[in-house]
This record gives structure tokens, C-alpha cells and sequence, in this order.
């Protein structure tokens, strides 16, 4: 079957090929990727160009080559028919914050490592409502990594490089340049290597080795009716699970921050492996109608390994071993795999402020678990989904625009998700039904199993932040309600002779309603105050199965200005962030899965960072000192029960940009 898709995008770009040849479209119907990129959003105009646009010529000795000509843009933006590439961002505001934790704003708890398994702190409508896997915790670490696809002058590369204390490291090695004014390569990789927190031995003692790259390529015919966008994606993520501190020498608090604490496990790991190609291309037969094609081919390996000989805390840490004869429990190889072959063909256009797209989506799936292989499951181990879908859209300017979206799988389930953009209010709206992830309906391991037959979750998402700007005051206050019904989660057991942890469903609703205020403040000139504050009030919680703090704050007071005659821009300040103390979930890493718990609680604890951000030319750097309430006081903070956070530490980075 993957062949006969394989022909049929073949023949596909084949035809396309010999419609690109046609006849240009009138030049007052061409959308020209150098004439749009004359000018940067700040208004500064590019040096002159010569020729076919190719070649940016300057007679004086000065490279013209930079951030203002090498320029991006998203596939989304191409799909949508909005040709905003965008110059190279090269600022410095937040650049400290290198952390993936930090990226995504504190709204995700982890194990208080780099490269460990993620978790949102507050619900999330899924973006895919057909069969998925259950994995989730390494998800993030790929999806931040989506390729961008570039129209650059000069060849151009990044290197980025950060040496965190205690073994922490990352780089990013990017690198794109065009072939010819058409067509453009370029590649990304991104290890990240860190170290453990936790009894580690030396340098070089893992806990997180993640490699993840990307091969791309774009390319638009001459007369630029057609465009072609493809990628090959993978992502080996690996994680030496801890198992959380065995609290055994001190077994007060303070003993999760003695550095003779020694964690529950020594050989076990968690692996997620992805690979995707990807290609997108579309044809315009005019103006307002275009005829377009995706494919994607995902291959995606979650697996947990462990040795119960080289473990001291094997039973105790587990509480059940699988007794059923047929599972290893002794060198444990517990996991699954997943693939997806998916076909998606529409039309899509714009005329004048009004976009719309329709398509129809084929996608092909098949999971395995060789421990589920011989029995009766409730899903389809292999299957084929059909979709229906299509999107809105009214721009009415480029600051003000109403979206809406719409997906429907042919089986019932269904998304539905509206959005309004203006310059005064933003708001969003969501409503999906969804299939339950194949995890939560059956697994079996060494230490895990049940088959349920369980509901489809239903979401609903409501969100609106007003703008207000005043001066040198930006006030932005808002609210989101989120409404769960069949609420799919994973709760601690205490039934003996059976797993420590399964697969449950809410049988009651859950309701949200959180507050929240963004504001920035400018004063003394270059002094900026930036703080964000959500309150969350339960109207509905039945089962007590969402576990959220109900304070959350993140907050900056920092220095910007530029220095030295202009030669040196510079943002010094402070981080601080605290959420209230709540019962946060566990962590099963045997099964890469967040859980209710009620044994723990997660103090309140103000995490705050120092920070210098540096640039000079094309160059940034920044030096953090991580944590300084750990560094006063000798205590930190849990942000999943039985792993403490990152400690007091000092982080450095640095990146240069080349465009030759």
C-alpha cells in the first residue's frame, strides 16, 4: 500500500512539473519573493538589487550580506498565502533563556533536568483527533524543532553553543544557502548532552543525549505558479531515568538536596525515536484557486529498557512485576511503535482580504506492542482514516484578521477552532472530540497492564486577552475557560498485586476558569518591568483528576539599552518565577507517563535568575546565574515529587551568525 502512494505522488509531481513550464501569469497577478523582501518590517530599505534579483551588488568594500537578506518564512505562511518572509531575528531580549522549560514560558513541569520528560501544567485541546500512540513527554522536544525554509542571498550559518554548569550543554549547527534564485537547501542539528544532577560520577555521566536533525529543501519555478517545500526529520531522544531521590539518610526535605542523596534507579533508560519525510507543493491556476498536495511518512519508537540485576531498589521503586510468563521482567525492552502514511490533497486561494481552503485527507496508521500482538484489543491495530476539513480566513488588514478551522474524521470525531486578531483583542475558540491514545486503551510491560474500553474525550477551549497601550504601559488582561468531559489521565493504585500506576477515565466534567494579566512597564528610559500572573479556579473538578497551582507568576525587571557608541547592545536584569504549592503529578518513566498522586506536594518556591544578554556585530552571548534562593538558603524546589530541581548554577552561551 505505501508503494502504490508512492506512485501516485510521483505521478503527481511529475504533472506538475510540466504545468510549471506554462506560460507566466500577468505580472500584476505575481507574488515576487524579492519584491516583497525590499523592504524589513522596520521600514529600512535593502542596497539596490541588479539582474534577475540574485545578486545584491555595492561597488564600496562593505558586506552587504546579513540579517536583512537572509530571509524565512513557514510552511503554515505559504499554506495561508501570506509571503511574509521574515529577516533573521538576532535579538538579545530573553536569549538566556536557553532551558526548554524556560522556552515554553514555566508552563511545563519536568525532572528537574534538561532533555527530561515534559508535562503542561494546564489542559490542552490535542491538535490530532484520529488514533495516536499515548506517548506525549518527548513530544515538545520535536515539535520546537519544525523547519523553517529560507530565501537567503549569501550562504548563511549559525552556530550556537551553550555550556551550562555541571555538565549541561546544547549547540544548534544551522546552515542554508539558495542554489540558484529558486531553489534552496539547507540542514539544522541539535544535540543537546547533559549530564546528571544526581550522584553523578564525572563528566561525561549522561542523563539526557538527544540528537535531532533535519535535511530541507524549497524550490519555485520560474514563473513561480508552482512551489515545493520537503524535509526528512529525526529525533533519537534518550533519558537515564533516576526514578526520582530515595529519601534513606535524611528523610526530611532537606534530604531531596543532600549531595550524598542517591536516586532510586541506576540502569534504566527512555528512548523516543521519530522520523518524518515530508513534502508539501501546490500549483496556481490562478489568483484565487490553487491545487495543493501533502504527504507524510512518521515513524515514531517510544521504548523503556531496564536490567533488574543492576538494580538495588527494583521491587521497591516498581511495587509489581508482570507475572505472566511470556514478558521479560529481568532485562526489561517495554514499548511501542507507531506509522502513519498520510495523503492530503486540496484547493485553497485568496481574493483580495478573504483565504479559504478545502482538502480531503487519507491517512494510513499501524501500531505494534509485541506484547499485545495475540490479543483482542478495542483498536485497530492497523486502520485507515478519512478526513474532511477546510479553513477561513477574513484579513483586514495586516494587524486585524477572523480565522476559522474545521475538521471532521469521517468516523464522528471532529475539531473546530476559531481565532480573532486585532489590535485591541485577541481571542480563541476550541471544540474537539477525539479518538483516546492506543496507551491508555492497552498496554502491556513489565510492570503495567489493562485493556479499557474507553470513551472519546471531549474539549472545549474559550480564550480572550484584551491590549491596551498606554505610553510606556502595555496591559494585557484576559481569561481562559476550559471545559472536559470522558477525561483520559493516569493515577497512582494502591491495590496490591496489581500496577502502581494505570490508565484511567474521568466519569464526571472538569471546568477551568483562569485569569490571567501580562503587563510591560517602561521606565527610567531603559528599565523594563514585565510581569504575568494567572489565578486558576476550579467551577468543576470531579475525581480531583487535574492537578493545578492555583498561583502562577512569572516575572522580569530588566536594564536595555546600547552601550559603547552603539557598539555593544546589552539587557541585564532578573528572572523570577513561583507557582503555589499543589499536589503535582508523578512520573512513571517505564511507561513515559505524568500521574494524579496524592503523597506529595510540590512547595511554592521563588526560582529566580540572574542575567547579562550580549551583542556585538553579529555576535550574542549571555551569562546566567541559575537558582540564587538554592544558593542562600541550601534548599530548592521539587518540580515533580522526588526530583529536585536544577540547583544554584552558572550557565554561558553564545552564538555567531555567518554569511559567507
Amino acid at each position: 500500500m505505501h508503494v502504490r502512494y508512492s506512485l501516485f505522488l510521483l505521478l503527481i509531481l511529475l504533472a506538475v512539473g510540466a504545468m510549471a513550464q506554462e506560460k507566466p501569469l500577468p505580472e500584476k497577478e505575481r507574488i515576487s519573493v524579492t519584491d516583497t523582501t525590499k523592504r524589513t518590517s522596520t521600514g529600512n530599505a535593502l542596497q539596490p538589487k541588479t539582474g534577475k534579483g540574485s545578486q545584491i551588488v555595492d561597488d564600496s568594500t562593505k558586506n552587504v550580506y546579513g540579517p536583512k537578506t537572509t530571509l524565512w518564512i513557514t510552511e503554515n505562511d505559504i499554506y495561508l498565502n501570506k509571503n511574509n518572509y521574515q529577516p533573521l531575528d538576532t535579538a538579545i531580549q530573553d536569549y538566556h533563556r536557553w532551558t526548554f522549560i524556560q522556552k515554553l514560558n514555566n508552563f511545563y513541569q519536568d525532572l528537574g533536568n534538561v532533555g527530561t520528560a515534559l508535562n503542561p501544567l494546564f489542559p490542552q485541546v490535542p491538535v490530532n483527533i484520529g488514533a495516536t500512540p499515548g506517548y506525549t513527554t518527548y513530544t515538545p522536544y520535536f515539535d520546537l524543532a519544525e523547519p523553517r525554509y529560507f530565501d537567503s542571498k549569501s550562504p548563511y550559518t549559525r552556530i550556537l553553543v551553550v555550556w551550562g554548569g555541571d555538565g549541561r550543554a546544547k549547540t544548534h549547527i544551522e546552515f542554508t544557502r539558495n542554489i540558484n534564485p529558486r531553489w534552496n537547501f539547507g540542514f539544522n542539528y541539535r544535540p543537546v548532552l547533559v549530564d546528571k544532577q544526581v550522584q553523578r560520577s564525572g563528566k561525561g555521566d549522561r542523563q539526557t543525549v538527544s540528537h535531532y536533525y533535519d535535511l530541507y529543501t524549497s524550490y519555485k519555478s520560474e514563473n513561480e505558479r508552482y512551489r515545493l517545500l520537503a524535509s526528512y526529520r529525526r529525533m533519537r531522544h534518550r533519558v537515564f531515568e533516576n526514578g526520582g531521590i530515595r529519601l534513606s539518610l535524611d528523610t526530611t526535605y532537606a534530604g531531596y538536596f543532600d549531595v550524598n542523596a542517591a536516586p532510586y534507579l541506576a540502569a534504566a533508560q527512555s528512548e523516543e525515536l521519530r522520523n518524518v519525510i515530508h513534502v508539501f507543493h501546490q500549483y496556481q491556476l490562478a489568483s484565487p484557486f490553487q491545487l495543493y498536495h501533502k504527504i507524510d511518512l512518521t515513524r515514531q519508537r517510544n521504548l523503556f529498557t531496564d536490567n533488574a540485576s543492576s538494580e538495588s531498589n527494583y521491587n521497591e521503586y516498581f511495587g509489581y512485576t508482570n507475572p505472566d510468563s511470556d514478558i521479560n521482567t529481568t532485562t526489561v525492552s517495554d514499548g511501542m511503535r507507531f506509522s502513519t502514511l498520510v495523503n492530503e490533497a486540496g484547493i485553497k486561494g485568496k481574493a483580495a482580504f478573504f483565504y479559504y481552503s478545502l482538502y480531503y485527507r487519507l491517512r494510513l496508521y499501524d501500531a505494534a506492542n509485541k506484547y499485545l500482538d495475540h490479543l483482542a484489543l478495542p483498536y485497530k491495530r492497523t486502520g485507515a482514516e478519512s478526513y474532511l476539513g477546510g479553513q477561513i480566513a477574513f484579513r483586514f488588514d495586516s494587524l486585524s484578521e477572523l480565522s476559522g478551522q474545521a475538521e471532521y474524521l469521517l468516523d464522528g470525531n471532529y475539531r473546530l477552532h476559531a481565532q480573532l486578531r486585532t489590535p485591541w483583542l485577541d481571542a480563541t475558540g476550541t471544540s474537539a472530540l477525539i479518538k483516546p491514545g492506543f496507551m491508555a486503551q492497552a498496554y502491556r510491560g513489565s510492570h503495567h497492564e489493562w485493556i479499557n474500553n474507553f470513551s472519546d474525550p471531549f474539549f472545549n477551549q474559550l480564550s480572550a486577552f484584551l491590549k491596551v497601550k498606554w505610553g510606556r504601559l502595555f496591559v494585557s488582561p484576559g481569561a481562559t475557560y476550559t471545559a472536559l468531559n470522558n477525561y483520559i489521565y493516569y493515577k497512582s493504585n494502591p491495590v496490591e498485586n496489581e500496577p502502581a500506576v494505570i490508565a484511567a477515565q474521568s466519569g464526571g466534567n472538569q471546568q477551568v476558569f483562569v485569569p490571567e494579566v501580562k503587563m510591560s512597564l517602561r521606565f527610567f528610559r531603559h528599565v523594563y518591568l514585565r510581569p504575568q500572573v494567572l489565578y486558576t479556579s476550579f467551577l468543576n473538578n470531579d475525581g480531583n483528576v487535574l492537578r493545578i497551582p492555583k498561583w502562577f507568576a512569572n516575572a522580569q525587571l530588566a536594564y536595555e539599552n546600547m552601550l559603547f557608541k552603539g557598539n555593544l547592545q546589552v539587557q541585564i536584569g532578573v528572572d523570577a518565577h513561583w507557582r503555589s504549592e499543589y499536589t503535582a503529578l508523578g512520573y512513571d518513566p517505564a511507561i513515559q507517563q505524568y500521574y494524579v498522586q496524592d503523597a506529595t506536594a510540590a512547595r511554592a518556591f521563588p526560582l529566580v535568575d540572574v542575567f547579562f544578554n550580549g551583542k556585538f556585530k553579529r555576535g550574542r552571548f549571555f551569562v546566567k546565574y541559575h537558582n540564587l534562593q538554592q544558593a542562600v538558603t541550601g534548599l530548592g524546589y521539587l518540580p515533580t515529587p522526588g526530583y529536585r530541581g536544577m540547583g544554584n548554577i552558572l550557565d554561558f552561551g553564545f552564538d555567531l551568525i555567518l554569511f559567507d
